[in-house]
């Protein structure tokens, strides 16, 4: 039969989120360790997609600093820079404090709903500790604000360094720290409900500051004030 002229082609932008999406997921997960070489043709086979939405991928991870690469070498999964975990979760706390603020005047009792659902889902995964299930239900609690902010500015900050923040939040799931992320999102959105705008962006900070205390110094041991001469 004829192609019909009017059928809507298949939008690539879709296969190479997904296979960032993927790959990201791998590396955030610790499945594709630090240091290990990732070949773009061997990824594009287990994927069972062409190496250009692989190597797009990539790229995108290399700017997000998951990924490491230098002409001619291969590309490696980087090993964690604590130092950049910093930076990537000072713009994080301070985008989704941004997001909060912006968005509590345009919050429904729908929105709401969907917070509280989504938290109840975290905590129930909090107590059985499957940290898969609640980094997906914190994502979608904190995917509300940034989404009814309409700030797609922030929305693309956000998904360029999360992941890099995304392996504390990991080490947090996977503990008991974990239970007053639950705490916290429940006072979100008691302050998101009441329309207080500047209380709930302190919330966000607050929910999202409390991994700072899980990346650790970076600063060398001082040295004694007296040394011998060689």
């Amino acid at each position: 039969m004829p192609i019909p002229v009017d059928h809507a082609p298949i939008r690539t932008s879709l296969l190479r989120d997904t296979v960032h999406d993927r790959l990201r997921d791998l590396i955030v997960d610790g499945t594709l360790a630090p240091g290990e070489v990732v070949r773009d043709t061997e990824l594009a086979t287990w994927l069972g997609v062409s190496r250009t939405p692989v190597r797009e991928a990539l790229l995108r991870l290399g700017e997000s600093g998951l990924v490491r690469a230098a002409p001619g070498r291969s590309t490696v999964v980087s090993e964690i820079d604590l130092a950049e975990v910093r930076e990537a979760h000072a713009v994080v706390v301070t985008m989704h404090r941004l997001a909060v603020a912006e968005a509590v005047a345009r919050l429904t009792p729908a929105h709401l709903d969907t917070m509280r659902a989504a938290n109840q889902r975290f905590a129930a995964a909090i107590a059985a500790t499957d940290t898969d299930a609640a980094l997906a239900a914190d994502d979608d609690f904190h995917a509300v604000a940034v989404e009814v902010s309409g700030n797609r500015a922030l929305a693309t900050v956000l998904d360029q360094f999360s992941p890099v923040v995304r392996r504390l939040e990991r080490l947090r799931f996977a503990s008991l720290a974990g239970t007053e992320s639950v705490a916290l999102h429940d006072r979100l959105v008691e302050t998101c409900a009441a329309g207080d705008a500047d209380a709930a962006a302190e919330v966000a900070y607050r929910t999202w500051q409390n991994l700072a205390d899980l990346i650790p110094d970076t600063q060398p041991d001082s040295q004694p004030d007296s040394q011998e001469t060689p």
